[in-house]
């Protein structure tokens, strides 16, 4: 049996119901999503769940990967349509957290549905057995919690809470649902207030502020220290509460006050008095007017365009610099485990601020582990995917040194957990290598790493600075890049070579694959703008040329090449996935950010990105039908001048950057090896390079046409005159030259064309402008 779902109802139209059907829809899952029926009556009964879905189709970041998706979610109300959920296989409740609500809502959901459907509860920590009260044996038996995080599209994290009555095969069932076809990192928690992820992390956020107010330091500093110096998200503390809402978190902080009467630490969960006046006077975070953080105009003494609160004053003010020599050595650290050591263990503000938060908030985690879950495992992911923690408590903990933080804290009075003090007691080097498999930490073959395969001994068949050739397994090869934000540069266009040609007489195929947190931000720009600086032309183009020939060799193997984008893959890792989507194929990840964006710095793609990007346009038409070729050509110029990036998969199918019969990867943890699949299932079927292309072209009509919309926009001040000067090289790169009307122009034809435009662009001062504004600031100019 399948652990998918053809149909799924949702009843709750709020953010937290939307974003669930929106996501399932983004999963190809059929949604009944319900609300109530407007009081008032306006806007037809169905009013509140059609209203949800129009502002998620205008939400930023965007709900659904595609617009189209919203035809899979059909409306209604739950006064009317309840029967409609007879369809559905899962039925998960987002309403009002009220457990009235939600119990009578049960009651009438046991009367429509089938037997065996799967009912679930999105709450945020009320208890399960309260819920469920008086419903039947079998309504039990089929019913589990599933706590979404908000965003759903976005926030990882999915907690599992099952009842004691709850048929085990159906949680397993709904975890590998959730995992594989959503995408999920799920937990299963235990049935406690605020479950894992929420108990932990709000415990943290309010120990920080506690710490704060006991030292009297602002939530400048307080961001500062925890952030990505301790391995936690830019957004840290208080820009975190800014983005969550200040009203939803006093309501979690008041939820474990109310529900943990026996915690020895229940008070720390009670919100300052300036807290809630703060929620009193609607400083409610990024969704009202300010929080913590309130926008304000950028100028030169503060180009944020950002106040921050002084919770003593209480009022806004400018935002203040944080210079702390510790925190000065982490922002120059890339090694993580040394970056938080030098913050934890220093004696500096930053030291004294981030110890005893820490080492409480490890302490709290060590304490309440087994009664909020099963394993520590369980705790570390759900703060990794819930909160955006790089390292879960306990890994901290190992990471920090297990000896040194458990000797500083029995030194601050810390009483050790029997747990862990059996782990002190028999030497254990840490709490993962003490509990061994009891730690929770199972190996999924198909979620195995690069990194742990490594680990594991899998070959390096070749390697150099810029990427490696790996032997996954199955006469399987997989190159991976690591160079700095996996650009790409000479060492791995040489790698790439390399690999496709031991690949074709070693191995059934080869994937393009990396770990790095984007697939790739493009070609290496700071070796085109030296050698442009230098005016060395003939470098330039032999960089584009072997650019170029590099990236064709995916297109052209005798072996199937997949790439397996994900994250950002821009500019050149653009034309990666370009030239594998147009060969044996391409398995991206759901959440894929791909597009050309050379006009930014003042050029045009250098490495193949033209012709795949308009034959890849024209292989969709069908042989013989009438098609004017400058609509597409027209199209391909608008999306690469324009340096358009897709912001989810479907959008990047639907631009033509993935194919079309593309398969998706939900889960990234699945991607390395639903990409070997792909390479197995092509070389299995027998797999053969695909023909070289030839296209008739507009030429010289199609440029004049194009020229003429480019100064028009040029005129109107919506483009700058230099933009005018790479959108025309550019349009006579994609209309075949002057002559491109005149014959079918060739792939090498359309290379030739496109490197002498990207030499030439390289020879433009201003280009070379933009060039440096990005290589310096990170940002384009608009010159």
């Amino acid at each position: 049996m399948s652990h998918s779902f053809d149909k799924v109802g949702v009843l709750g139209a709020g953010i937290m119901g939307t974003g669930i059907a929106t996501h399932l829809a983004n999963a190809g899952i059929e949604v009944v999503l319900l609300d109530i029926p407007p009081p008032d009556g306006k806007g037809g009964r169905n009013a509140f769940a059609e209203g949800a879905l129009a502002k998620a189709l205008k939400s930023k970041p965007a709900s659904f990967f595609h617009p189209s998706r919203r035809a899979l979610i059909q409306v209604g109300n739950l006064e009317d349509d309840l029967p409609k959920l007879a369809e559905c296989q899962w039925v998960v409740e987002a309403v009002k957290e009220d457990i009235g609500i939600k119990r009578a809502l049960f009651e009438r959901l046991e009367k429509v549905l089938k037997p065996g459907t799967i009912i679930s509860s999105n709450t945020s920590g009320l208890p399960l057995a309260e819920m469920v009260a008086g419903r039947s044996e079998s309504f039990q038996k089929n019913f589990l919690i599933t706590h979404f995080f908000n965003p759903v599209r976005y926030m990882k994290l999915l907690e599992i809470v099952t009842g004691p009555k709850t048929d085990p095969k159906i949680g397993e069932r709904f975890a590998a649902f959730a995992a594989d076809i959503l995408g999920k990192g799920v937990v299963f928690g235990k049935d406690t207030p605020n479950f894992i992820a929420n108990r932990i992390g709000t415990y943290g956020l309010m120990r920080a502020v506690k710490e704060m107010e006991k030292v009297g330091a602002s939530i400048e500093e307080i961001d500062a220290i925890f952030g990505p110096a301790l391995g936690r998200p830019k957004s840290a503390v208080f820009q975190t509460a800014d983005l969550v809402g200040l009203d939803l978190l006093v309501a979690v902080a008041e939820h474990c006050y109310h529900g943990l009467p026996k915690d020895p630490e229940r008070d720390l969960y009670k919100p300052p008095a300036w807290l809630y006046e703060m929620v009193k006077n609607k400083q409610l975070g990024r969704k009202a007017d300010g929080g913590f953080y309130k926008k304000t105009e950028k100028t030169e003494s503060n180009p944020k365009g950002l106040l921050a609160w002084d919770y003593k004053d209480k009022a806004y003010r400018p935002l203040a610099k944080v210079r702390i020599d510790s925190l000065g050595v982490a922002k120059n650290t890339d090694d993580l485990a040394k970056r938080m050591k030098a913050v934890v263990f220093a004696s500096d503000r930053a030291g004294e601020i981030a110890w005893p938060v820490l080492r409480d908030t490890l302490a709290y985690a060590m304490r309440c582990a087994h009664e909020i879950a099963d394993n520590v495992a369980s705790v570390d992911d759900a703060m990794k995917w819930g909160f955006n923690w790089d390292l879960g408590p306990f890994e901290t903990w190992d990471a920090l040194g297990f000896a040194e933080v458990t000797k500083r804290m029995t030194a601050d009075g810390i009483e050790l957990s029997p747990w862990l003090k059996t782990l002190v007691d028999q030497g254990a080097a840490g709490i993962y290598a003490g509990l061994g498999a009891k730690a929770g930490r199972t190996a999924d073959p198909k979620r195995r790493s690069l990194a742990d395969m490594k680990k594991a001994g899998a070959k390096v068949v070749k390697s150099n600075s810029g990427a490696s050739l790996i032997d996954i397994g199955d006469d399987v090869l997989a190159l991976e890049f690591h160079t700095k934000g996996n650009a790409i540069d000479a060492d791995i266009v040489g790698m790439l070579s390399d690999s496709i040609s031991y690949a074709e007489e070693h191995a059934r195929g080869l994937v393009i694959y990396n770990e790095g947190e984007h697939f790739s931000f493009g070609a290496n720009l700071m070796l085109i703008y030296m050698l442009a600086e230098q005016k060395s032309w003939d470098q330039v183009e032999e960089a584009s040329r072997m650019l170029q020939q590099g990236v064709q060799r995916i297109r052209y193997a005798k072996v199937p090449v997949v790439a397996a984008p994900h994250g950002m893959a821009l500019g050149g890792g653009c034309e990666i996935c370009l030239a594998s989507g147009s060969g044996a194929g391409l398995r991206p990840h759901a959440e894929l950010y791909i597009g050309l964006v050379e006009p930014g710095v003042g050029l045009i793609p250098g490495a193949g990105g033209t012709v795949n990007t308009l034959f890849g346009m024209m292989e969709r038409i069908p042989e013989g039908a009438r098609v004017d070729s400058l609509a597409l050509v027209a199209q391909a110029f608008q999306q690469i001048a324009m340096a358009k990036v897709a912001t989810s998969v479907e959008e990047a199918r639907a631009m033509t950057y993935v194919p079309l019969h593309a398969q998706v990867t939900m889960d990234r943890r699945l991607l390395l090896w639903d990409a070997k699949q792909t390479v197995i299932g092509a070389s299995q079927a027998g797999y053969r390079p695909p023909l070289p292309r030839a296209f008739r072209l507009p030429g010289e009509s199609g440029i004049a046409t194009l020229k003429l919309m480019v100064k028009n926009l040029v005129d109107a001040g919506q483009a700058t005159p230099h933009d005018g000067v790479i959108a025309l090289k550019l349009a006579e790169v994609l209309c075949g030259g002057a002559a491109g009307h005149t014959r079918e122009v060739t792939e090498q034809e359309m290379l030739d064309l496109e490197r002498a435009a990207f030499v030439s662009l390289c020879g433009e001062e201003k280009s070379r402008a933009r060039m440096a504004s990005m290589l310096t600031t990170n940002k384009p100019l608009r010159n």
